[in-house]
C-alpha cells in the first residue's frame, strides 16, 4: 500500500520538483538567510555553497555535510587556487547543484544520496586542483593513489569522511593546527569526480555507506536518482490553479519541510551523543529538530503526510530519553541542546497521539515529558535540575520578573537570554496542558489534574486593565513602569522572549476560550486582536528592530517573522469572524512569503515557517497541536490533492478561487454542508472532500454562531475528536 502510494504520487509529480526555487528567502530580511541546499529528504548529507548569503559574490567552500540545521559545516571542498572565488552561471535546485568560477571557469556541479554526495568538477585547462580541508579540528589521511579518509572532532563525537577520486591523483598533506588541508592534483583529467561516504560511527562505515549507495561512477544516474526521490515526496501533494509564483513558494516551502528531522541510521546502527554509544537498531534513529520553532505546524504537516516516519522521530526523542535522563526540545547531531524555553515535545506527541500515530512508546514518552516539567528547570537555554525560581514557578504558578535595573538573584539564569517570564509561564502551560491529555489517555488521574491545574498559570500574567499578558514580581505587583512593545532589553528578554507583549498576549493556543473570557468576552477580544493589526510601533522601525531582530515583517504590533505568530491570524475564527482570517491570511501570505530572495519574513527555522505556508496556501491549519482538528482559512489555488500514506487521497477544491475571491461562502466536506470552518484529522485521515465556494465578497454568518467554533478551551479533551 505505501509503495503504491508512493508510486501513485511519483506520476502524478512529474514536474513538481521543478517549481522548487532554493534560492527564495537566501537573503535574509536582518537575521539567517536560507540555503540552496541539496540533499535528500530527512537525510544525513546536506550541501550548499558556503557563503554570507546570496549577494555574496564569492564561494567560500562547500561543506560535504552540516552536523544539525544552521550550525556546524563539516569538512570542505573547493576547486581552483583561491578560496573564496567568484561565481556565476548558478544552478540550484533539491538534487543537484551547479556554477561556474569567473576566473578560472571551472564548472562545479554536486548531487546527493541519503549518507553520501557526489561532486564533478570540469577544469578547462585539464589539469585538477582541488582543496579538501578540515573545517573544524580533525585529520585527513590519502588511501592510495585514488582515495582519502578523515574524521572531525565536534561536540565530544566525531564524523567521519571515505572518498575515491575518478583517476589517479597526488595527495598533498599539510596541517595547520588541529585541522589538516589536502591539495589534490591531477594532470589530464578534464573532468574530475569525487564521491565520498559520510558516516559518524567510523571511516569503515563511511567506506560501506558509499559502497552501498554509490557503488559505480556515474554522476548523471545519482543526479536522476535524487531529482525522482524529491518527485516522491513533494509529489504527495498536487497542486492546481494559482499563478506560477504562487506554485513556486508552495513546493519550495514544501521542499524545506523536508530538511529535518535527519535519519542517521547506518546499516541499523547509529552513533548517539544522548550517551556517547554505538546502538544496534531496526528502527531508524532520528535527530535535528528545535521543537519551539516546529512543534507548532512541522511536525503536525509530517503527522499528517508521513505517519509512520513520525511514528519513528518521536521513538528517537523516547530513546533520546532514556540514554541521556532527559526529554530534549532541541535534539541536535550532538545531544541535547539547551536553546529558547518550553517542554515542547508534549504538545508533539499528544498531536501525533490523538491523530492516530502509534509505533511510539506512550508510557515512556509520558515519563520523560513528565519528569522535564517537574524535576528539570524550566529557565531559558539551560538543562538540569530545577532551582530557586522553579521553585517559585511550583508554589505560584508564573515565573517571577526583575524590575528594571534590578540584579539577578539565580546564578542559573543566563546572562544574555534572562528570564523570559512571560513565554516561560505561557509556553509551560500549553505543554503542561498536553500533558495532562496524555495522563487521561494513561489513567493517570493525580497527574490529569496536577497539569490542568498547572494548564491555567498563563491566567496570573493576563493584566485586565491593559488586556495583555504582563510580568509580574515575586511580590505578585506588576512590573512598573513598562512599555510592552519596546522594553525588556535586547528581544525584550527580561519580560518576554524575540517579540513584545502584543505578541505573546495570544499564545495559549490550548485555552482561547479562557483568554477571551479574560479580556470581556467575544466582541473586546474581537476589538483587542483586530487592534494588534493596527497598533503602531511608536517610534522608527529601525529602533524597533535593532532590538526586536525576531519581529520582522510587521502588520501593526503583529510579527509575521516569528513562530509564536503562527496562529494568531486563525483566532478570528474563535471569534465568529472567519472572513477576518480569510483576508488576514491571504494579505499575509501575499505579502511576506514571495518567490524572491527575501522571500522568507523571518529566520525560515528549518521548516517552522515554511510548514505555515503549506497548510495556509491549502487553506487549513492546525491552530492547536494536540487537538486533532484543523481550522478552515483561504486557500491559494483551485484544485488541491494530498495523497495519504494509506493509499486514500484529501481533495480540497475551491470553487471560483481568485486573488479577489479569498471570502468562503459555503462548505461541504465529503458531500455535507458545514456551518463550522473547522474539520476534524479523522474527517480526512482515510480520505474525503473538503468543497469550498469562494467570492469576492465576506459571508459574515458563515461560522458565526459561537456553537460553530473550533475547539479552543482547556476543558476539552482531545480524544473526542479522534474518531
Amino acid at each position: 500500500m505505501l509503495l503504491g502510494a508512493i508510486v501513485l504520487a511519483a506520476l502524478h509529480a512529474a514536474a513538481q520538483v521543478e517549481y522548487v526555487d532554493t534560492t527564495i528567502g537566501n537573503v535574509g530580511i536582518l537575521l539567517v538567510p536560507t540555503r540552496p541546499a541539496v540533499f535528500l529528504p530527512n537525510s544525513m548529507v546536506r550541501v550548499y555553497p558556503m557563503r554570507a548569503d546570496a549577494m555574496d559574490d564569492r564561494i567560500d567552500s562547500f561543506p560535504l555535510t552540516i552536523s544539525s540545521h544552521r550550525m556546524e559545516e563539516l569538512f570542505s571542498i573547493m576547486p581552483g587556487d583561491r578560496s573564496p572565488a567568484a561565481y556565476d552561471q548558478e544552478k540550484t535546485t533539491p538534487y543537484y547543484y551547479s556554477t561556474r568560477f569567473d576566473e578560472s571557469f571551472i564548472h562545479t556541479e554536486f548531487t546527493a544520496t541519503e549518507r553520501c554526495g557526489y561532486f564533478r568538477f570540469t577544469f578547462p585547462n585539464g589539469k585538477v586542483s582541488v582543496a579538501l580541508a578540515n573545517r573544524i579540528a580533525g585529520d585527513l589521511e590519502a588511501q592510495g593513489s585514488d582515495a582519502i579518509s578523515g574524521e572531525e572532532r565536534f561536540g565530544n563525537m566525531k564524523a567521519f569522511v571515505y572518498g575515491e577520486f575518478s583517476t589517479q591523483v597526488h595527495v598533498e598533506l599539510n596541517k595547520v593546527g588541529d585541522k589538516t588541508r589536502a591539495t589534490i592534483s591531477a594532470e589530464h583529467a578534464g573532468t574530475f569526480e569525487f564521491r565520498y561516504g559520510i558516516s559518524f560511527i567510523s571511516v569503515e562505515q563511511a567506506k560501506r555507506n558509499l559502497r552501498e549507495q554509490i557503488p559505480a561512477w556515474g554522476f548523471d544516474a545519482v543526479e536522476a536518482a535524487a531529482r525522482s526521490r524529491w518527485n516522491q515526496a513533494l509529489g504527495q501533494i498536487v497542486v492546481e490553479g494559482g499563478t506560477e509564483s504562487q506554485r513556486k513558494v508552495f513546493y519550495t516551502a514544501l521542499y524545506r519541510c523536508y530538511e529535518r528531522m535527519i535519519n542517521i541510521s547506518e546499516d541499523g546502527r547509529y552513533y548517539s551523543a544522548f550517551d556517547h554509544r554505538v546502538h544496534e537498531d531496526s528502527r531508524p534513529f532520528y535527530v535535528d529538530n528545535w521543537l519551539w520553532d516546529t512543534f507548532r505546524a512541522l511536525e503536525p504537516l509530517q503527522t499528517l503526510l508521513n505517519p509512520d516516519v513520525e511514528a519513528d522521530k518521536i521513538q528517537s526523542y523516547v530513546r533520546m530519553y532514556q540514554q541521556a535522563g532527559i526529554m530534549p526540545t532541541f535534539a541536535v547531531l550532538t545531544g541535547p541542546y539547551a536553546c529558547m524555553n518550553g517542554n515542547h515535545a508534549a504538545p508533539w506527541f499528544a498531536d501525533a497521539w490523538f491523530k492516530g500515530v502509534r509505533g511510539f512508546d506512550l508510557p515512556v514518552a509520558f515519563e520523560g515529558v513528565r519528569k522535564r516539567a517537574t524535576e528539570d528547570t524550566l529557565l531559558p537555554w539551560r538543562l538540569g535540575p530545577k532551582g530557586p525560581l522553579d521553585e517559585f514557578y511550583a508554589a505560584h504558578g508564573y515565573m517571577p520578573a526583575l524590575h528594571p535595573g534590578e540584579a539577578e538573584t539565580d546564578p542559573g539564569v543566563h546572562p544574555f537570554e534572562k528570564r523570559q517570564p512571560v513565554p516561560v509561564t505561557l509556553e509551560n502551560s500549553f505543554d503542561d496542558w498536553s500533558i495532562a491529555q496524555l495522563a487521561r489517555v494513561l489513567h493517570k488521574p493525580q497527574d490529569e489534574a496536577l497539569f490542568l491545574n498547572r494548564a491555567a498559570n498563563y491566567k496570573h500574567l493576563f493584566r485586565a486593565d491593559k488586556a495583555l499578558m504582563w510580568p509580574k514580581d515575586s511580590d505578585g505587583q506588576w512590573i512598573e513602569p513598562l512599555d510592552p512593545k519596546f522594553d525588556g532589553g535586547m528581544g525584550g528578554r527580561d519580560f518576554y522572549d524575540e517579540n513584545n507583549g502584543y505578541t505573546y498576549t495570544w499564545d495559549v493556543p490550548h485555552d482561547y476560550a479562557g483568554l477571551i473570557q479574560l479580556m470581556g468576552g467575544t466582541a473586546q477580544a474581537t476589538a483587542n486582536l483586530d487592534q494588534l493589526f493596527r497598533e503602531p510601533l511608536d517610534r522608527s522601525k529601525y529602533e524597533f528592530q535593532a532590538k526586536f531582530p525576531d519581529s520582522t515583517s510587521m502588520v501593526g504590533q503583529f510579527s509575521m517573522g516569528n513562530e509564536p505568530s503562527l496562529a494568531i491570524p486563525y483566532i478570528y475564527n474563535r471569534l465568529g469572524a472567519p472572513w477576518k482570517t480569510q483576508k488576514r491570511i491571504r494579505m499575509l501570505l501575499e505579502s511576506f512569503f514571495t518567490d524572491t530572495l527575501q522571500g522568507v519574513p523571518g529566520d525560515e527555522d528549518g521548516g517552522g515557517m515554511s510548514a505555515f505556508v503549506v497548510f495556509s496556501m491549502l487553506g487549513f491549519y492546525p491552530v492547536t497541536p494536540g487537538i486533532p482538528t484543523y481550522d478552515i482559512g483561504s486557500p491559494v489555488f483551485e484544485k488541491m490533492t494530498v495523497h495519504l500514506r494509506n493509499g486514500k487521497d484529501f481533495v480540497i477544491v475551491a470553487h471560483h478561487n481568485s486573488h479577489d475571491n479569498k471570502y468562503v461562502q459555503s462548505i461541504r466536506l465529503n458531500g455535507k454542508p458545514l456551518e463550522q470552518v473547522w474539520f476534524r484529522h479523522a474527517d480526512i485521515a482515510n480520505g474525503g472532500t473538503l468543497e469550498l465556494t469562494m467570492s469576492d465578497t465576506p459571508n459574515t454568518t458563515l461560522g458565526a454562531a459561537a456553537s460553530s467554533f473550533p475547539p479552543s478551551s482547556m476543558d476539552v479533551h482531545p480524544d473526542d475528536f479522534s474518531n
